[in-house]
């Protein structure tokens, strides 16, 4: 027969069983992997300046090399791994946005290429890039009216 636990008694036996959150641990660990990773962002922006390539378009070619990085690693299965140790640490980088892409992608390959992998692909990151552009039409219809009335 169960013993029957009272709200207290239950939230005691809850708060007892639960594995401790090693906060402090995660913060450290999220910190320096992410702050690696726009380490080696900022290494890369700062090797293409110096070839002579502008800065815009040495950032965007360091976007795009971070973001191929980002799938990469997610394709071979590596990322995931960073993931799990750094926690946020390695979703809020860009690569982290590839990441969130490849992966519903690649666990819906088995559906085909159409119905698993072009319909999965946007499944976690589809609302962000909706909002987001929702969000850049409003502003720059916002600021168009505003210079407009000056």
């Amino acid at each position: 027969m169960q013993k029957l636990y009272t709200n207290k008694e239950y939230l005691d036996h809850v708060e007892k069983e639960a594995p401790k959150s090693k906060v402090a641990r995660n913060i450290v660990r999220a910190f320096f992997v992410g702050g690696f990773i726009c380490i080696i962002g900022q290494f890369l922006n700062n090797i293409l300046a110096q070839q002579g390539i502008g800065k815009d378009a040495a950032s965007n070619i360091t976007v795009l090399i971070m973001v191929f990085l980002g799938a990469f690693f997610t394709g071979i299965n590596i990322y995931d791994d960073i993931g799990r140790f750094a926690g946020a640490g390695s979703i809020v980088p860009i690569t982290g946005f590839a990441n969130s892409i490849v992966s519903p992608a690649m666990e819906f390959k088995s559906e085909g290429y159409v119905t698993g992998v072009g319909a999965r692909m946007f499944f976690i990151a589809g609302p962000v890039l909706v909002y987001g552009i929702s969000a850049s039409v409003v502003a720059g219809i916002l600021h168009y009216l505003i210079t407009l009335s000056r």
